[in-house]
């Protein structure tokens, strides 16, 4: 039996709503902000919130293909692109709380700090290969970068490792937050392991 598409405006109404649903981890945080719900570190719980919203935002993207394979439908992967740019928003959130309230927009403090915590090295490593996905995730992009746009973005799996590192590094005491997030990360890598080995082989065998 066919299944039955969802008609242009049905998926804009879905897509209407997935996108306010988005939004709500942003907006909850800035109410809490101004009501000063952020307890006695403001710009520490700033930091693990958008960080921890960046990364169920990843693997909630990464997400989209297995249910995509598990349920025969397309439908998941039309919102792919849309919960990888609330990846790069909150990720960019979390980024100018370091930049803007923490380092104060201080080059010289930057450049003191950075040195001695790998995790930032690693989080703005991360970071910058996350925007070159951003800036080219558009169909535009896509068409013209051909197949290379395919291998570019395969970046997604070593973002995602990434930036579980960069949580565990983070956490000092509690470590079950980010022990799910690695497991569920293990499980979506597992699901995708022969696209990963390939990418892998063919850059071994390039170099």
């Amino acid at each position: 039996m066919a299944r039955k598409r969802l008609s242009k405006v049905q998926l804009g109404i879905l897509k209407t709503v997935v996108f306010a649903v988005c939004l709500l981890p942003i907006s909850l945080i800035i109410l809490d902000a101004v009501n000063n719900l952020l307890g006695a570190d403001p710009i520490q719980t700033l930091h693990f919130r958008t960080g921890d919203w960046t990364i169920r935002f990843l693997l909630i993207t990464l997400t989209m293909t297995p249910l995509q394979r598990m349920f025969g439908s397309s439908l998941p992967i039309r919102f792919r692109r849309m919960l990888g740019l609330f990846t790069f928003f909150y990720a960019s959130m979390h980024l100018l709380v370091w930049l803007v309230l923490d380092q104060s927009l201080n080059i010289d403090n930057m450049l003191e700090d950075v040195p001695e915590s790998p995790y930032i090295i690693l989080g703005l490593l991360a970071y910058s290969m996350l925007l070159a996905l951003a800036v080219t995730s558009t169909i535009g992009m896509m068409r013209r970068m051909g197949s290379s746009w395919f291998t570019l973005h395969k970046l997604i799996y070593l973002i995602a490792v990434m930036g579980v590192v960069h949580f565990f590094w983070l956490t000092k005491l509690d470590y079950s937050e980010p022990v799910i997030y690695a497991v569920l990360l293990v499980v979506l890598l597992a699901f995708r392991w022969n696209v990963i080995k390939e990418f892998f082989v063919a850059k071994v065998k390039v170099a």
